[in-house]
């Protein structure tokens, strides 16, 4: 799958700069957005965010605004998270779709 064949928009530039300025290394999207079962007027997109070490520790509740901030920018709401229960980490790491990823 390519950026072009998702769902919906996702302006790189935008997401590039979100990522940069919140110390994210890798911003991978992942569940129904990567299916047929997409529903373009109901579903919400899950995101999966790998910080940069230590970053985490710094950002206190800022964290909990990063899926509202990161909405407004894909144009849908977004399940924003940093850490998967390893049972669903495993059914999903294989589908896991980076749309940013620091060189």
């Amino acid at each position: 799958m390519s950026v072009a064949e998702l769902p919906i928009p996702i302006d790189r530039e935008r997401i590039a700069r979100f990522c940069e300025e919140r110390g994210i290394r890798k911003l991978s999207l992942f569940g129904s957005v990567l299916r047929h079962d997409f529903d373009p007027q109901q579903s919400d997109v899950d995101v999966l965010a790998e910080f940069e070490p230590g970053v985490l520790k710094q950002v206190g509740f800022q964290y909990f605004g990063y899926g509202k901030e990161l909405a407004a920018i894909i144009g849908r709401k977004v399940d924003f998270c940093s850490r998967l229960h390893p049972l669903i980490f495993s059914r999903v790491k294989d589908e896991l779709f980076p749309v940013y990823e620091r060189a």
